[in-house]
């Protein structure tokens, strides 16, 4: 009799030494707040900004008519982040695309501290390269001193197992800083390492 199939459960954590520091925060500390302080003749380290925490949206329209999508995107996206992610619904009824309020449409999470850093480092070193002819990511910021990037697969994370054929969904990723102007939280956010394009648009 074959075994029943078992689905994919979003894994734990790792459990992190009492005491951990992210290499990127270490980076921040050492490396990047003197860089911005020179940069932009802070008076006090206070002054420079820093990355408060990232947030990560992903629709999908596929859950108007099947809720266990949204569920499946919820796994998936706790298993890349580390983190439980929530289902997020609909405002507002939309009759042409039989939307109701209330009804799941996609799915979000929010990361500070320790896994803020540890997906941003992910991503930066392995995730965006994975992109088939990647030259770099736009420039353009919010006007308010925040970025978000747009990702059209989220496959690209070495977490989602190609071989079980997921459904492919877009994602957009933003990045909230504490900077006063898109100039230094642009600043901030390259000298984390963001890949941007040389022409900045």
């Amino acid at each position: 009799m074959a075994k029943k199939a078992k689905t994919q459960e979003p894994q734990a954590a790792p459990q992190l030494p009492q005491g951990y520091v992210p290499s990127l925060k270490k980076v921040y500390r050492e490396e990047i707040v003197p860089a911005l302080v020179k940069q932009f003749s802070y008076t006090t380290v206070m002054q420079c900004p820093r990355l408060e925490k990232i947030i990560i949206n992903e629709g999908v329209g596929e859950g108007t008519q099947d809720k266990k999508v949204v569920e499946e995107a919820a796994e998936e996206l706790s298993v890349i982040v580390g983190q439980k992610a929530v289902l997020t619904s609909s405002k507002t009824d939309v009759s042409n695309f039989h939307l109701r309020k209330g009804m799941p449409v996609g799915v979000k999470v929010t990361l500070r501290n320790v896994k803020m850093y540890e997906f941003l480092d992910r991503l930066i070193r392995v995730s965006l390269p994975r992109i088939r002819d990647f030259n770099g990511i736009s420039g353009k910021l919010d006007g308010r001193g925040n970025y978000t990037l747009g990702l059209k697969e989220q496959v690209i994370f070495p977490e989602i197992e190609m071989d079980k054929n997921p459904k492919i969904h877009g994602m957009e990723i933003t990045f909230v800083t504490s900077a006063n102007t898109d100039e230094e939280a642009y600043a901030l956010l390259k000298a984390f390492g963001l890949p941007f394009k040389k022409n900045n648009n």
